[in-house]
């Protein structure tokens, strides 16, 4: 998914014979990015059921905490319906965007098994390991 001027901030795509959904996000993130590669995960699960995401947030910069209540209170309840109970988060270098995604996790924590992850490679072990 591309933002107006052209710049990539969303890929997501199946990894693993199609039992984890793969999503990387890429620079500054605001409230439509989003939500935009948000509901794009929830077409792809409500598409093909799966209960694993590896959400890799390595290349983000900068905080998007103007979009946790959506992403606790919408996108979390939406995605747990659809079927997702594995998210597995590769945290980025900025420490804004990390202090987010540690803000996320402490809400959606009751609702999901979140685990938090420095590489793709140790992220995908995991979820490999686990049930479902």
């Amino acid at each position: 998914m591309k933002k107006v001027f052209g710049d990539v901030f969303f890929t997501a795509t199946r990894i693993n014979n199609d039992s984890i959904l793969y999503a990387q996000w890429f620079g500054v993130q605001s409230v439509e990015t989003v939500k935009e590669g948000g509901y794009k995960m929830l077409d792809m699960i409500k598409e093909q059921p799966c209960a694993k995401l590896l959400n890799c947030n390595k290349n983000v910069v900068g905080s998007w905490d103007m979009a946790l209540d959506w992403a606790e209170n919408t996108w979390t309840p939406l995605m747990k319906e659809a079927g997702l109970r594995y998210l597995a988060q590769v945290l980025p270098s900025s420490i804004y965007a990390t202090l987010t995604i540690e803000n996320l996790i402490q809400q959606i924590g009751k609702d999901l098994e979140v685990r938090i992850f420095e590489d793709n490679e140790e992220a995908e072990a995991w979820l490999l390991s686990v049930d479902r």
